[in-house]
């Protein structure tokens, strides 16, 4: 199934849309999920929400008496997020230099620079503009406004490994982590003292200018020292927890040497820490939360209700394993499918980020994981139907965003002879949906807010 997502909005619009009152009846299931996915893209668009912050940005330069503007941006939401600066902020830029996932800049910025580069894994393209950065912001001074553009996938686009670490060896490390099932938070302050510019320590290269972050959040709680592994926040976490984190899924073996080196070294005091909120980099710093995963939901809840749903959020923070999250919202919809005392169809909205621990050699992300395992649950439950997406239209290693599925889509798989359950074993969720037809592909929406799930309930 193929969505056109985020890219046909109109923006120059930014004027809410008058409802529209419809039978929901006239729509399939496919065609209601995709409405309300687009809806939900829409509440979070990085070039409309960046647009409403221009004027903050326009006062601020000129309170602070700046003279000079740098932009720097890194995330999957980077280009639009430039290209709303362009075309809506009246102040001059005097350079600006952004870094974005491969394939999510459909338009560059006529004036800043772009660089693609690799996510979730790091690579070359994001070490060269990173330091690009990192020697763009070391010539500012406190007549210099620094606005940065953060969002989603910033912590591997933005990637300057600390002095003696290698860019494979933080690969290395980062792959290490993601396969064991880290959670961002855990992930996040492993890379935050592994790196020279996250953690804060942008801030310090920065410093004297005044810094101002416009953030999409991808992360539980819109914590800002954790999006992107906060480069521009006071960092609460140390060293030690770092080493905690890896000893809690028994890496401290498998990371390179350097590493475990700079992190012991880190926690004997022998490095310094990252800075933090006590730091006077930071008197000058404002961090601003543009767009998270509960206001996507709200998006898709309006929309829901202009349909005729009965709607409810029932998390905007869903975590841990995939497979486990689908047993929990299946326990959610079944019970609704039965009672038959609604009046009206129902529409289940839940959203955050789980987590994958990879067993086998299939391929797959945690959102088709999480479709695989809720088909399973839900099996011989007709008028359920759940789509499961990532909101920047990748799914891990995958060109899907996620999947739809149903409560046939278990007894479909087994007519065409496909074992879910070994499927699922195998973390092979992707090649199963593939062969099913039901992959939700939407190619890169140029926003990220984490994942949602919609359920919608006849």
């Amino acid at each position: 199934m193929f969505i056109n997502a985020i890219s046909e909005i109109n923006e120059a619009q930014f004027e809410q849309k008058p409802k529209e009152h419809y039978n929901y009846t006239m729509r399939s299931g496919e065609h209601l999920l995709s409405e309300l996915f687009n809806a939900a893209l829409q509440a979070v668009d990085p070039y409309k929400s960046t647009a409403r912050h221009a004027e903050i940005i326009r006062s601020l330069y000129q309170r602070c008496n700046c003279r000079k503007l740098y932009v720097a941006g890194f995330g999957k939401a980077a280009c639009r997020m430039a290209i709303s600066i362009e075309g809506n902020l009246s102040v001059p830029i005097d350079a600006g230099i952004v870094i974005t996932k491969y394939g999510h800049c459909a338009d560059n910025p006529s004036g800043i620079k772009v660089h693609e580069a690799g996510h979730p894994l790091p690579d070359e393209n994001g070490l060269t503009g990173t330091n690009e950065i990192i020697n763009l912001l070391s010539n500012a001074d406190d007549k210099t406004l620094v606005l940065c553009l953060i969002s989603g996938g910033g912590s591997a686009l933005l990637v300057s490994p600390f002095k003696g670490i290698t860019l494979y060896e933080k690969r290395t490390v980062t792959d290490l982590l993601l396969k064991a099932g880290a959670d961002i938070h855990e992930l996040n302050t492993v890379r935050k003292h592994i790196s020279s510019v996250k953690g804060g320590r942008l801030t310090e290269i920065a410093y004297p200018a005044r810094v101002l972050s416009l953030i999409l959040s991808d992360v539980i709680g819109d914590r800002v020292d954790v999006i992107a592994s906060g480069p521009t926040s006071p960092d609460s976490s140390t060293y030690a927890d770092a080493l905690r984190v890896l000893e809690k899924f028994g890496l401290l073996e498998k990371i390179p040497r350097s590493i475990y080196d700079i992190l012991r070294n880190g926690a004997g005091g022998l490095i310094p820490e990252t800075p933090k909120e006590s730091s006077a980099v930071f008197r000058k710093v404002d961090n601003i939360i543009i767009g998270s995963n509960r206001k996507a939901l709200e998006g898709a809840r309006e929309k829901a209700e202009s349909l005729g749903f009965n709607t409810e959020i029932i998390s905007p923070e869903i975590s841990g394993e995939a497979a486990e999250t689908a047993k929990w919202l299946a326990r959610k919809a079944v019970p609704v499918r039965k009672d038959r005392h609604y009046g009206k169809p129902m529409c289940l909205l839940s959203g955050g980020e789980t987590t994958v621990t990879v067993r086998g050699d299939g391929l797959g992300g945690r959102n088709t994981e999480l479709a695989l395992a809720f088909a399973m649950e839900i099996n011989g439950y007709d008028g359920i139907t759940l789509l499961s997406a990532g909101t920047d239209g990748t799914d891990g290693p995958t060109d899907a965003a996620g999947a739809i599925v149903n409560g046939s889509t278990v007894r479909k798989a087994r007519a065409m002879g496909l074992d879910p359950h070994e499927y699922l074993k195998n973390n092979d969720s992707y090649n199963f949906f593939k062969k099913t037809g039901d992959l939700l592909i939407t190619g890169p929406t140029g926003t990220n807010v984490m994942d949602i799930q919609i359920t919608i309930i006849e």
